[in-house]
């Protein structure tokens, strides 16, 4: 058996830091592996990357999500008792619950409320000499969700639990003041949803019977039992945070559109190119980096041991972009997804596996159809001016957005 190879140095926390979306894939390359062992928060971790070791991730049950994720993330992006953190049936019995709200019929519900969103929101954009679109974006999402999700929102916390949601993704990695205020927003945000939670349950709040807001409010778990107003309110932010998140990718389309405008005409032209250009948003732009687990008990993969207990990271954006599975990984080719054979380990912006038993976000198809809807209106429906500003994509920020965040001008309604 062959000792994992080792990453150079005591700690690599900073290395990671520095280089979130690349370090693990970079430090394989110069391994000459696809893995290797390190520290990360002075714990060991092994780092993998590509699609054989996203099948092994994902694979037999070898790996438990329950304390993999650094508690700084579990505070604020995740909550805790969460579906990410279960596995085997107590994962596969929550997972229905989320699966239950991803019916065709309930994402083109969604689908139509975005459509009025921007058509409401339009006149307002033509009227001033400028946005900022993932602030618009932002904020549209968030009204969209909690209206689908059956939650009340009156329009004097619109702003509020706008900037509260995005602070449990936006600032999931940070450290210092911008940390503590994104476990605040936490603490704000499970207070209210156990709030709703708790209305539905005395009848003092009716949502529809399909609403997120209900089905959460009256799902029996494993134990045949309701989620305790905790938990629940935990899944409801794991409903409405993913969705307004998706204005990340929102704001992504945007910046492929304008670095590629070539797609434009494409897009206006052939309605059947929309999906392959959206993935290839979702392949080439970095998001989130990589997820964790644990090892569950001691196995061996490809002469390599995994020791008991050792956290384990699966590279996203390296194996979104492994010269193995991708020709010109770096290059953006949305045509290369007109024909592609779906292979759930090697393209895994949102996690790997099957959606009904893996740890593969639910919500997938939600980022998808929003992402499309978003780009068939700013192809379509609107003309505007990109002014001068910072578009690179910071590649130290998670996730990875540009600088002025894409500001819009000179916003038309088209004929």
């Amino acid at each position: 058996m062959s000792d994992i190879p080792s990453a150079k140095g005591f700690d690599s926390t900073l290395a990671l830091f520095r280089n979130p979306y690349g370090f693990i894939s970079k430090t394989c390359r110069d391994l000459d592996a696809d893995l290797f062992i390190t520290r990360i928060l002075l714990q060991r971790a092994i780092c993998m990357t590509g699609a054989a070791a996203a099948e092994a991730f994902y694979g037999e049950d070898r790996l438990t999500r329950s304390d993999s994720m650094p508690g700084r993330i579990q505070k604020t992006l995740l909550g805790e008792g969460g579906v990410q953190g279960l596995d085997g049936a107590a994962h596969r019995r929550r997972k229905e619950l989320f699966m239950s709200l991803m019916g065709t019929e309930r994402i083109a519900a969604l689908e139509d409320m975005s459509l009025h969103m921007l058509d409401s929101y339009a006149p307002d954009w033509q009227v001033r000499n400028e946005i900022v679109l993932y602030d618009e974006v932002r904020e549209m999402l968030t009204r969209v969700v909690c209206a689908w999700a059956g939650v009340p929102l009156p329009e004097t916390e619109v702003s509020t639990r706008t900037a509260q949601l995005t602070a449990l993704f936006q600032e999931a990695g940070a450290v210092g003041p911008k940390h503590w205020a994104a476990r605040r927003a936490r603490h704000s945000l499970e207070k209210w949803a156990a709030g709703l939670i708790q209305q539905v349950r005395d009848g003092e709040l009716q949502p529809t019977q399909e609403s997120a807001l209900n089905v959460i409010a009256t799902w029996d778990d494993l134990n045949g039992k309701l989620l305790t107003s905790k938990i629940a309110a935990v899944e409801l932010l794991n409903v409405l945070r993913p969705t307004v998140a998706v204005s990340v990718f929102i704001v992504q389309t945007a910046h492929a559109l304008h670095r590629y405008p070539e797609w434009q005409e494409k897009l206006r032209k052939d309605e059947g190119l929309l999906e392959p250009f959206v993935e290839e948003v979702r392949r080439l732009y970095p998001f989130f980096p990589a997820v964790a687990a644990r090892v569950k008990s001691a196995f061996e993969w490809r002469g390599y041991r995994f020791p008991e207990g050792c956290r384990v990271l699966l590279d996203l954006y390296g194996t979104n972009t492994d010269p193995r599975s991708w020709d010109a990984p770096l290059e953006f080719l949305p045509d290369r997804f007109q024909n592609w054979g779906e292979n759930p380990f090697d393209f895994i912006p949102q996690g790997g596996g099957d959606h009904y038993t893996n740890h593969r976000c639910p919500g997938e198809w939600i980022a998808i159809n929003q992402m499309k809807v978003f780009c068939r209106y700013l192809v379509n429906e609107i003309d505007y001016d990109v002014p001068d500003q910072g578009l690179e994509l910071d590649s130290r920020e998670l996730p990875s957005l540009p600088e002025n965040r894409f500001i819009m001008r000179n916003i038309r309604r088209r004929q």
